[in-house]
């Protein structure tokens, strides 16, 4: 057959399985063919499907066992699935994964969980290793760990281990962060310096010294004087992303702070062949209190230099406030609990005030971009929809559907908003169940905060929802398991908190999966070409080594992906299924 007439086979193919059929007969034979599972397929017209034939990247058909083998010639790998389940990729709507890996591969790290002991003995062998190093910087401490542990000065803590060296350590939630002596002196932080306007410098009370304790926009202006990682290490952590990624059967991801560093690595790495999964890079913008629009030709310039086959840069970030933990730097509509280090109703912060938040907004949906609002407090919320409302009524759009990050707190009055106006609930991190943060949110909200995360609600109310890890924020690692099973139990996956989170809003298997794959890949617009498995779709799907509806839903984070497809190719492969 000449090439030509090649090419109008194939093109005929896909012209009638475009018209809703999923088999055809083929001009061409299939790459690969999976038959003998239980393929989901997240499609409602055809729920699940014994087999799945795959060509050039892309789903070719789907049916019955014996018409995919039909499809297949002396080049097309068989591969029986022995009954194992089969669906799409996963799709990650949140999360900061090249911070994450580089944390993994080089900072000195340590679990939320960790103790004063484990710290101080981590502290010292990371010292220890590390003997020509200037700086020791890592995490994450448990956002209540001062509350919990008696330590006058955390400042004078950090240097009995640190030898000469400066230390610098992050909180779980990643807004906050502990340093020693050195580090302070270093970055210019002494009892002079006043506390930035979107944030507080914790101080001795008799002194006035800083105490080592950094809130909100204070840990930023440290963090922004911190040596970088070199271009080599953020290409590093891109593969390591992808690869951590791919074991965990994700296909997709929302990069919520793409830093300019961080988006460069990814067009690089892309460039070079080592991306095999879609992401979607949401510009960072400056962080902490802002009384300037942004620039948006800044913006423009790095969407249009960094976008790639796989990196998708017609996306945003702004942060709006901090986070409701005891730190309490979200901002609330009600005051917090009462405490010594914070004035009488202290209600948070705002970062950005809601005048210039419309104003950007309207223009960013002039210009196309989908805009992720950090919002963790209610009256953060309250106020970002009222800038979204503005907006939309300026520009006459509202199709981009832009997300309120956390979105954990809402007033009964603003959960209908969603759906109005459009814009997705984007709830993450994994910590839909008791754990030590949502027991540090308890700590300075009271019985409120036990109401938090109302996912039920917003999928009853036709809102459009999200779910993010936040990795390496508040959870140990990328595992979409862990997410899915506690939006179903509201329990800890981990087994290491008792008790459970506001049982009313548990959801169904079938609503979590739907979550975690076609609402993920409309979070990266690419719903199109991803999310499902369809006739013409991209062939993103993964092998499970068990069958999500046949199991109990606590044994779901217990999953493993045996195999990951993106485009068509292995990407992923578990040491048992080799």
């Amino acid at each position: 057959m000449t090439k030509p007439l090649n090419k109008i086979f194939s093109l005929l193919f896909f012209l009638l399985c475009g018209t809703g059929s999923n088999f055809a007969l083929a001009a061409e034979h299939a790459d690969k063919i999976l038959f003998n599972g239980f393929i989901y397929t997240m499609e409602s017209d055809q729920p699940n499907v014994q087999a799945i034939a795959l060509r050039d990247g892309k789903i070719m058909a789907l049916g019955t066992s014996d018409d995919m083998r039909k499809l297949g010639g002396n080049t097309t790998e068989f591969i029986d699935l022995k009954g194992r389940m089969v669906m799409p990729g996963l799709n990650d709507g949140h999360s900061h994964p090249t911070e994450g890996a580089l944390a993994n591969l080089y900072s000195c790290k340590f679990e939320f969980t960790a103790t004063t002991e484990d710290i101080a003995e981590t502290l010292k062998s990371c010292v220890e290793k590390n003997p020509d190093a200037l700086w020791i910087v890592g995490g994450r401490w448990d956002s209540s760990f001062f509350e919990n542990n008696d330590i006058p000065s955390p400042r004078k803590w950090l240097d009995q281990y640190s030898g000469d060296k400066a230390v610098y350590f992050s909180d779980d939630s990643g807004h906050n962060g502990w340093a020693n002596t050195k580090a302070l002196e270093l970055t210019g932080v002494t009892k002079d310096s006043k506390d930035p306007q979107g944030g507080k410098i914790m101080r001795d009370a008799k002194t006035g010294i800083p105490n080592g304790l950094l809130l909100e926009e204070a840990q930023t202006v440290l963090e922004k004087q911190l040596p970088d990682w070199t271009e080599a290490q953020y290409q590093a952590g891109v593969r390591e992303m992808v690869r951590l990624a791919n074991g965990f059967g994700l296909t997709g991801i929302k990069e919520a702070i793409a830093r300019d560093p961080i988006l460069k690595a990814y067009h690089d790495v892309d460039q070079a062949g080592g991306v095999t999964m879609h992401i979607a890079a949401s510009i960072s913008t400056p962080y902490g209190h802002r009384e300037a629009p942004l620039d948006y030709e800044r913006i423009e310039k790095l969407r249009d230099q960094y976008a790639s086959k796989h990196v998708h840069t017609n996306f945003v970030k702004i942060t709006n406030d901090g986070v409701p933990t005891v730190s309490r730097t979200a901002g609330m509509l009600t005051p917090y609990l009462p405490h010594k280090d914070f004035p009488d109703n202290f209600r948070g912060l705002i970062h950005v005030a809601e005048d210039i938040l419309t104003q950007d907004i309207i223009e960013l949906e002039r210009r196309g971009f989908t805009v992720k609002i950090h919002t963790a407090g209610d009256r953060s919320v309250h106020e970002a929809l009222n800038a979204i409302e503005k907006a939309h009524k300026a520009t006459g759009r509202s199709d981009l559907r832009h997300e309120l990050a956390h979105a954990e707190l809402i007033a009964p009055d603003d959960l209908p908003r969603f759906k109005a106006l459009n814009v997705v609930a984007d709830l993450s991190p994994y910590i839909w169940h008791p754990s030590p943060i949502v027991q540090s949110i308890i700590d300075a909200l009271g019985d409120r905060a036990k109401h938090i995360f109302p996912i039920r609600d917003f999928i009853e109310s036709g809102a459009p929802v999200l779910a993010g890890s936040d990795w390496p924020s508040a959870v140990p690692s990328l595992n979409p398991w862990i997410g899915i099973e506690a939006m179903i139990t509201r329990r800890d996956p981990y087994g290491k908190t008792p008790g459970v989170l506001w049982p009313e809003q548990a959801i169904t298997l079938e609503q979590a999966l739907k979550i975690f794959t076609i609402d993920g890949a409309r979070a990266l617009r690419l719903e199109a070409e991803t999310g499902s498995l369809k006739v013409g779709k991209s062939a993103d799907l993964i092998i499970l080594n068990q069958n999500l509806f046949t199991i109990e839903p606590t044994d779901i984070a217990e999953t493993i992906v045996e195999m990951t497809f993106f485009e068509g190719k292995v990407v992923h492969k578990a040491q048992a299924a080799q």
